[in-house]
């Protein structure tokens, strides 16, 4: 049941950049948590962005998000700067993280209720209505989100940044806490989700697998640095890997500089 979410509006380009970023930089006194980062996003495209813990991922979601300024460099969320123009943006993007929850307090349908009155979002009951069935949760309306599984969750955080029928999503991993049914189910909810809407999703996994099976192009980054972007066959072929995680484990071991 998805015929309440707004269609984007036929004016927009079929592939209009999202996100775009020229030289991005980010320093913590001496170090360096992101070095000129060049990333380029359009509508109805999955980018994954890779990396080991410490990469920089965070630090440029972070920038994208409107929540740290950059040290240099150039950041663009739907034409606007996330810095300065967060509020602007905010209402035609949304954020969704394993490790970042909801209010424990608030029973799931007052978080959601709450969520949807943030984003203005019309007809809320209803869509929040359809996005509990479809992620198969509404048993837990009534449950305080304190004392929801790792799982649900997630689960409700994917809910919320649904609600306002965003352009852009920011997914980090998205499934972590997710059984292996499960997991296959939200990736197809997400990935129907993204053609219906033509949406743009940046999104970053450990899950090599995921990444390969959801992920238009990706781009590593390592120390700061990007390290190689492309179509993931190219990569595949550019590291002589089988697999994404192979490439994953030769960029970590030795940081060379490779783009296919």
């Amino acid at each position: 049941m998805w015929h309440n979410f707004r269609m984007p509006s036929k004016s927009r380009a079929e592939h209009e950049p999202l996100v775009v970023t020229k030289n991005l930089c980010r320093t913590y006194g001496r170090i360096r948590a992101l070095q000129n980062l060049n990333l380029s996003l359009r509508r109805g495209e999955i980018l994954g962005l890779l990396g080991p813990n410490g990469a920089g991922k965070t630090t440029a979601i972070h920038i994208l998000l409107g929540l740290l300024a950059a040290t240099s460099g150039e950041a663009s969320v739907l034409g606007l700067s996330p810095f300065k123009e967060r509020h602007q943006i905010a209402k035609r993007v949304n954020f969704s993280s394993a490790y970042v929850q909801l209010p424990s307090n608030l029973k799931v349908m007052e978080n959601l209720t709450l969520y949807a009155k943030l984003y203005g979002v019309p007809n809320s009951p209803s869509k929040i209505q359809e996005l509990l069935e479809l992620f198969e949760i509404t048993h837990l309306r009534n449950r305080i989100t304190g004392s929801l599984s790792a799982g649900e969750k997630t689960r409700l955080g994917l809910i919320k940044c649904l609600l306002n029928d965003p352009l852009l999503l920011l997914l980090d991993e998205p499934t972590v806490s997710l059984d292996p049914e499960m997991a296959d189910t939200v990736r197809k909810i997400l990935k129907r989700i993204q053609r219906e809407r033509n949406m743009g999703i940046l999104y970053t996994s450990h899950n090599m697998p995921e990444v390969q099976e959801m992920c238009d192009r990706i781009l590593f980054i390592h120390q700061g640095r990007t390290i190689t972007e492309g179509l993931p066959g190219d990569i595949l072929k550019a590291f002589e890997s089988q697999t994404l995680e192979q490439v994953f484990i030769k960029i970590v071991r030795s940081g060379d500089l490779i783009s296919p």
